[in-house]
């Protein structure tokens, strides 16, 4: 279905767990607790996904916190790939738990994983993690590859902390047929004290030291991509920040709470699961999905008046 603003809207992103089992310095607080208590259960989640379907949702995220310490993450790609409509279903992870649990994940139904990688330093990945193995991450990426799970790396570069690490991580492409995407620090959250490198000044440097090709037919969705001369690869940059494309935005989001949230940068107002556990018949919960998304704000405003500011941390909305 289409949003106020004539936008088609067929991708839902669905956080599963507000836990995880690193702490990112740019994603929660070092001490942050988490109490699990009031997150979605695995059939609301699919009973939701189904709702979606109906209203013309075909591409399906599971995002955290980790959505592999979600104990039922399995059955729930599992159901999920039953729904006809649904074309792609898609996770973002950590990687640290994925080389164990890709052959299930593969088997149930995952297409696709976006792997938060920022940096191939170990010692810098483990402060920026607060305690993560770099190698489970490397291996979790050439294990996908073996099965034929697409994989996407998602790199936040910070002012500071790994300016550095743009040059192995472009280079990943050489050999790899991935894409590593260089993603502009959201200011939300523990975000806010901390300066991110935009993507334009990323590409401008990249273009100094190495020879660029535009990949052509790729510059209408969020990430522009290029290639590096005789890649395997892609490299791609999703602007946010310096450059807004909420003008092509596609995606709603559900959090681990069952908070619609209609914008990374809105407040979730209309909380789902309640309303389910409330015994709302599904015609219900279809009605109040399409609002939701018929009131999808025009821009994520990240500054200015306009802008009300999610205060959550990442791993609380789902990224």
């Amino acid at each position: 279905m289409k949003d106020g603003h004539g936008r088609q809207i067929n991708y839902m992103r669905i956080s599963l767990i507000e836990n995880c089992n690193l702490r990112c310095t740019y994603c929660m607080p070092e001490d942050c607790k988490i109490d699990e208590k009031g997150i979605m259960s695995a059939d609301e989640v699919i009973t939701i996904i189904k709702t979606a379907a109906n209203i013309g949702i075909d591409k399906i995220r599971f995002t955290g916190g980790e959505p592999l310490l979600h104990k039922q993450i399995l059955k729930i790609i599992e159901e999920t790939r039953k729904i006809d409509s649904i074309r792609e279903i898609c996770m973002t992870s950590n990687g640290i738990l994925l080389e164990k649990m890709a052959e299930k994940l593969k088997a149930a139904g995952l297409d696709r994983v976006n792997i938060s990688l920022d940096t191939l330093d170990p010692v810098k990945y483990r402060e920026m993690t607060r305690g993560g193995d770099l190698q489970k991450v490397l291996r979790a990426i050439d294990r996908c590859d073996e099965l034929g799970i697409k994989v996407s790396i998602n790199s936040v570069i910070i002012k500071g902390i790994n300016e550095d690490s743009v040059k192995d991580l472009v280079e990943m492409t050489l050999d790899k047929k991935i894409k590593v995407r260089f993603i502009e620090l959201m200011p939300i959250g523990v975000a806010k004290d901390l300066v991110g490198i935009s993507g334009k000044d990323i590409l401008k440097s990249l273009k100094e030291k190495y020879n660029l090709l535009r990949e052509e037919g790729s510059f209408s969705g969020t990430a522009k991509y290029w290639k590096l001369s005789g890649a395997e690869g892609k490299i791609g940059f999703i602007n946010p920040v310096s450059s807004c494309f909420c003008s092509e935005c596609n995606r709603i989001r559900i959090t681990a709470q069952g908070e619609v949230k209609r914008c990374l940068n809105s407040p979730g107002e209309i909380n789902i699961k309640k309303y389910m556990r409330d015994g709302m018949s599904s015609q219900i919960i279809e009605a109040m999905l399409r609002a939701e998304i018929y009131r999808k704000p025009r821009e994520h405003f990240f500054q200015g008046e306009e802008d009300r500011g999610e205060l959550k941390c990442m791993n609380q909305i789902g990224g």
